[in-house]
C-alpha cells in the first residue's frame, strides 16, 4: 500500500518540495490512486496512495492528526503528520482500544490508527502493531521526525544524507530522481552482493550514498540532525520454558494454528483479495486456509517459462491441482522464451537494488496480469528460512556451535574472499573478508541455542529481508499490487524460532509444516520436490539475454566503473554458461546484473 517520501532540514533552511515532488513521481507506480504533498517548517512529506483500506478521501495521505478527543483530555490538533507505507492488520482492534482511550477518528484508515497510536504510546506504538509498514511522522510539538519499520522489513524505507538535511523514500530510485547522491559503488556492499547471491545486509546498499534503516527499528531524529535508534523486536532462537515437554503432534497443531491466524489477520481489507499459487505446500496451505475461512471465488494466479535445457520451466500441474480441490478463479501465464530480454529490462527498472534471482522476473510478470483483477495477494515467500525448507540446512546442523559460521560460509556463500581477487578491481575490493567476519559476528551473537537457530536467525532476520522479501515487494508495486506475507506474522516466527530444530529438518525440510499441510493438502503437494521458478534463458544465458548482458559489459559506463577484472569479465563471456558460483548460480549473470542495473537507473 503506497510510497512515501520526505526530507527534512537541519540547517534552518527550507525543505525542496520539488525534490519531494520527483520523488512523489517516481513512486507512482506504488500508489496510482492519489498523491500528496505537505510542507511544514523544516519538513516536507510526500505520499503515493493505493487504496485498500478506507477508500474515501478522508484515509489520504499525508495525514496531519484531527484531534479531539471524547474524555476531556487535552487534544491533539494538528500536532501529528505522518505517511505511511503498509497495513496494520489489527487497526480494527486498535481504533477500538484508542477510542475507548478517548480518541476520536474522522476515517476509517489504518494511518489514522498509526497516528493516533503514536499520540498515545510514543515511538513504543510499534509494539502494538500486527503488520507490515514504514513510516515517517514528524511531531510539530518537538520538532522530531520519526522513522519506523516494521519487524521483518517487508516494507522498504531507504535514507540519503547531505550536509543540512535527510531524505528518505519507499526507493532507492525515488532518492535518486531527487538528486545529489553520492552514486559510487560501497566496496563493502559489493563485497555482499557477490558472497550473498546478491544480497547487501542493512543498513548499506550497493551506492554509498543511500543506506536503509534496519528491520524493526524505530529512529527517532532531532532538529538538529541527531538521532537515536531502537531496535524493538528480536525474537530468541532457543527453547523456552512455556513449551518444554511439547510432543511433535503438539507443535504441528501450534503451527497449524500460528499460520491460521496469520492468513486470517491478512484477509483484512476494503478490496478482494487472491494469492500467488505456485502449488507448493507453502502457497497452497494459504488457499487451503483462506477456503476454511469461508473465502468463495478467490482468485490465484501461476506464471510459467518455456521449457530449455532439459528442464522444466512451470509447475502448473501442482497449481492447478490445488485450483481444480478448492474451485478457485485461476489464472496461468506462460511466458515464451522470446519475451524474456525485454521483461528483464522492466524488471530491472523495477528493482530498488539489484536482485538476481531469476524469479524476479517471474514476479514482475504475473504481478502485471494479476494487477488487472486484484489490488491485494498473499504470497508464500518466508516459509523456507523461517521453517528451514532449502536443502542446504541439514550442512549447517552441526554439533558444535563455534563451527556455525564456517558450516554457513561452506553452505551459503557464492565465493570466497580469495574468489573475489580474482574478479574485482583492487581497488573496489576490501582488505578483508567483511562478509565472512559479518556472518561470524551474527553466529556468535547470544540468543540462538544450536548452530542451525544461530543459521536460521541470519536467514530469517538478514537474507530473507534483502532478497525475497524486497523481490516481492519491488515487483509488486511496480504495478500498484500490495503483496502480504502470511509465513511472516511476527508470531509465526517467534514460535518457529522456538521450535526443536530436528522438527524443522524432518522429511527433507520444512518437517513441522508439512505435517500440518497433511491436515489439509493432497499428499502429492506436501511431499513433492521443492520447486523454483526456473528462466532456462538466464541461467543458461542464451539469445537475447545473452546479447543485453555483453552489451552492458561492454558499455563504456561499465569500462569507465572498473569494478570487475577486464580478464575475468573475457573469461565469462567467452564461455556464459560454464561459470557457476559455489552455490551453482550462473557467474556471468551476476556479474552482468550489476551493470544492468547501475545503466538502467542512470548510474555513470
Amino acid at each position: 500500500m503506497c510510497g512515501l517520501s520526505g526530507e527534512i532540514r537541519f540547517d534552518g533552511g527550507r525543505p525542496d518540495t520539488d525534490a519531494v515532488r520527483r520523488m512523489n513521481d517516481r513512486l507512482a507506480p506504488r500508489g496510482p490512486d492519489g498523491e500528496g504533498l505537505w510542507e511544514r517548517g523544516p519538513v516536507a512529506l510526500g505520499h503515493r496512495r493505493l487504496k485498500i483500506i478506507d477508500l474515501s478521501e478522508r484515509g489520504a495521505q499525508p495525514m496531519t492528526d484531527s484531534g479531539g478527543r471524547t474524555d476531556g483530555a487535552a487534544a491533539g490538533d494538528g500536532t501529528v503528520t505522518g505517511v505511511f507505507n503498509g497495513c496494520l492488520y489489527n487497526y480494527r482492534e486498535l481504533r477500538e482500544e484508542l477510542r475507548r482511550l478517548g480518541h476520536r477518528f474522522v476515517s476509517t484508515s489504518d494511518t489514522e490508527v498509526l497516528i493516533k497510536a503514536y499520540l498515545q504510546w510514543g515511538t513504543a506504538c510499534v509494539d502494538h502493531f500486527y503488520g507490515m509498514f514504514a513510516f515517517a511522522l514528524h511531531d510539530h510539538r518537538t520538532g522530531q521526525l520519526v522513522l519506523g519499520r516494521d519487524r521483518l522489513g517487508i516494507k522498504p524505507l531507504y535514507l540519503s544524507a547531505a550536509p543540512g538535511r535527510l531524505r528518505f523514500a519507499s526507493s532507492l530510485p525515488a532518492l535518486l530522481a531527487a538528486g545529489d547522491v553520492d552514486t559510487s559503488v560501497d566496496p563493502v556492499a559489493l563485497h555482499q552482493y557477490l558472497t550473498w547471491h546478491a544480497t547487501v545486509a542493512a543498513p548499506r546498499t550497493i551506492l554509498r550514498g543511500v543506506t536503509k534503516l534496519p528491520p524493526a527499528t524505530v529512529r527517532v531524529i532531532e532538529p538538529d540532525g541527531t538521532h537515536r535508534d531502537h531496535r524493538y523486536w528480536q525474537p530468541s532462537y532457543t527453547r523456552r520454558p512455556e513449551h518444554h515437554g511439547m510432543s511433535p503432534d503438539e507443535w504441528r497443531d501450534a503451527v497449524l494454528e500460528a499460520l491460521r491466524v496469520a492468513v486470517r489477520r491478512r484477509m483484512v481489507a476494503d478490496v478482494p483479495v487472491g494469492v500467488l499459487l505456485s502449488g507448493g505446500l507453502d502457497s497452497s496451505l494459504i488457499v487451503a486456509l483462506l477456503a476454511e475461512e469461508g473465502q468463495r471465488d478467490l482468485a490465484t494466479f501461476s506464471v510459467g517459462f518455456e521449457s530449455g535445457g532439459g528442464e522444466s520451466g512451470d509447475e502448473f500441474h501442482y497449481s492447478r491441482l490445488m485450483a481444480g480441490q478448492y474451485g478457485t478463479d485461476h489464472h496461468e501465464l506462460m511466458v515464451p522464451s522470446t519475451e524474456v530480454s525485454d521483461a528483464l529490462d522492466s524488471a530491472v527498472a523495477a528493482m530498488a537494488e539489484p536482485m538476481v534471482s531469476h524469479d524476479v522476473i517471474a514476479f514482475h510478470l504475473l504481478s502485471r496480469q494479476v494487477a488487472e483483477h486484484v489490488k491485494v495477494v498473499q504470497s508464500g515467500q518466508g516459509a523456507d528460512e523461517v521453517f528451514a525448507g532449502y536443502h542446504w540446512y541439514p550442512k549447517l546442523a552441526v554439533p558444535e556451535r563455534e563451527r556455525a559460521a564456517e558450516a554457513y560460509a561452506d553452505a551459503y556463500f557464492d565465493r570466497t574472499h580469495d574468489d573475489l581477487t580474482r574478479m574485482v578491481q583492487p581497488h573496489m575490493l576490501p582488505g578483508e573478508d567483511v562478509s565472512g567476519r559479518f556472518v561470524r559476528d551474527h553466529m556468535a551473537a547470544p540468543g540462538a541455542e544450536t548452530a542451525l537457530d544461530a543459521a536460521l536467525r541470519l536467514d530469517t532476520h538478514v537474507m530473507l529481508v534483502d532478497d525475497p522479501v524486497k523481490r516481492v515487494d519491488n515487483m509488486t508495486m511496480d504495478w500498484g499490487l500490495e503483496a502480504r506475507v502470511p509465513f511472516l506474522d511476527h508470531e509465526l516466527v517467534e514460535l518457529a524460532a522456538a521450535c526443536p530444530p530436528e522438527l524443522k529438518l524432518a522429511h527433507g525440510g520444512k518437517g513441522v509444516l508439512k505435517e500440518a499441510g497433511r491436515k489439509l493438502l493432497p499428499a502429492e503437494v506436501v511431499d513433492r520436490p521443492k520447486g523454483y521458478f526456473p528462466v532456462p534463458a538466464i541461467k543458461h544465458m542464451a539469445g537475447p539475454v545473452l546479447d543485453r548482458v555483453r552489451d552492458a559489459l561492454h558499455a563504456p559506463e561499465a569500462k569507465a566503473r572498473g569494478i570487475f577484472r577486464e580478464e575475468y569479465v573475457a573469461e565469462l563471456l567467452a564461455a556464459p554458461d560454464e561459470h557457476r558460483t559455489r552455490r551453482g548460480a550462473n557467474g556471468l549473470w551476476q556479474v552482468a546484473l550489476l551493470e544492468l542495473w547501475l545503466q538502467k537507473h542512470g548510474i555513470h
